[in-house]
């Protein structure tokens, strides 16, 4: 089947969730020092995109704390990084007690009461409030150019300060959407105007845990028949981790308030062009066995972050309006260097890791599906 908000909002926590592992990939430029160095606090730090935020930050100058629970292994970095620990699971926020910063930014919060219990911590301690949301808060991912205006999810649980991680994984499909909704009210209901909502769609390149999209170059690299969803034409949205992160800086560093849909590329990219791209860092080419939506939906297949724009409940999700964030200062760097990128990282990982993607379906799947398409033909 076409890829549904339920996969949006499976790879996407999987995505806040993972380990912080190494593949900070230098910037090929300098990176010139901020006009004025900020005082930033990032609740995570250590998971997908934090690690990107940290080194640019400190690579412009800024001072940076970070506040987690300290149960994954922070990376080595450039200068220091002060650490604050605590739970906010439980509420242990103390370490955050009597202590002022100019910008907090908060990456990893899906319920809501995380966002109230920091308000009463920092509330008047911080003087700019950046929320990672997603775009699953639209109510309908059907309608192609989603704006920020667009209508939002509704809860229809008890109390939605009563969610928890546990009970948000045992119904992530109705509760995530809802939830990011309600965590971007009460951000501004704890921090009033000072708060800039970021909300982005597929977060890829170096780092990313799902292989949502280290799917497709990895495949286009292994040669040979490939299926391919649809005719070619459907769009695909994605943002480098690497581009995100250091967006949301920058946000920081002008004090640009308001919210914003961070996905890319910049021009819309089709699934014939995203291959392409991946035939130019590979070196391979393919035989490209088109399939369509009907026949992979009968089968019940599911391939990361394509969505057919021609059907599908979610299929505006591909295209999903990015014409705010760009006019705020979001850059995207080179299609083929996040390919390049994603590749080395991930080809640098333990062989057991590379032998068994977490996402897309297996060359026996695919071998199986191809038979049965043509035997149809």
């Amino acid at each position: 089947m076409t890829t549904t908000r339920r996969d949006l909002l499976k790879f996407g926590a999987l995505a806040a969730a993972s380990a912080a592992l190494p593949g900070w990939a230098k910037p090929s430029k300098p990176i010139k020092r901020a006009a004025k160095p900020l005082n930033i606090l990032i609740l995570g730090g250590t998971g997908f995109t934090g690690p990107f935020q940290v080194n640019y930050a400190l690579a412009r100058g800024h001072k940076v704390t970070l506040f987690n629970r300290g149960k994954r292994p922070s990376p080595e970095w450039p200068s220091a990084v002060e650490q604050l620990f605590g739970d906010r699971n439980t509420g242990d926020l103390k370490s955050l007690q009597g202590r002022k910063w100019d910008v907090c930014i908060d990456n990893p919060t899906s319920l809501p009461f995380w966002v109230r219990d920091a308000g009463k911590v920092l509330k008047g301690n911080v003087g700019h409030y950046l929320f990672i949301s997603t775009i699953s808060v639209y109510a309908d991912g059907s309608k192609q150019g989603i704006t920020e205006d667009a209508p939002l999810a509704v809860y229809e649980g008890k109390d939605a300060m009563a969610e928890t991680q546990d009970s948000l994984r045992a119904d992530i499909e109705h509760l995530y959407g809802p939830l990011k909704a309600l965590s971007e009210a009460e951000a501004h209901k704890q921090f009033g105007k000072r708060v800039t909502i970021v909300r982005p769609g597929y977060i890829v390149g170096p780092r990313d845990e799902t292989d949502r999209f280290t799917y497709w170059p990895h495949r286009v690299a292994q040669g040979g028949e490939m299926l391919v969803p649809g005719d070619g034409s459907d769009p695909m949205q994605i943002i480098d981790g690497r581009d995100l992160g250091e967006w949301m800086i920058r946000l920081a560093e002008t004090g640009t308030l308001g919210t914003f849909n961070a996905v890319g590329p910049a021009k819309p990219l089709s699934t014939t062009a995203m291959l392409k791209g991946c035939e130019r860092v590979t070196g391979k080419k393919p035989t490209y066995t088109h399939v369509s939506p009907e026949f992979l939906e009968e089968k019940k297949v599911e391939l990361p972050i394509w969505v057919s724009s021609k059907s599908g409940p979610y299929a505006g999700y591909g295209a999903v309006s990015n014409t705010r964030a760009m006019a705020a200062g979001l850059t995207y760097r080179p299609f083929d260097t996040t390919v390049t990128d994603l590749l080395a990282w991930f080809r640098s990982q333990p062989a057991e890791r590379q032998a068994t993607l977490r996402a897309g379906i297996t060359r026996e799947q695919e071998a199986a599906l191809l038979k049965e398409w043509h035997a149809k033909l």
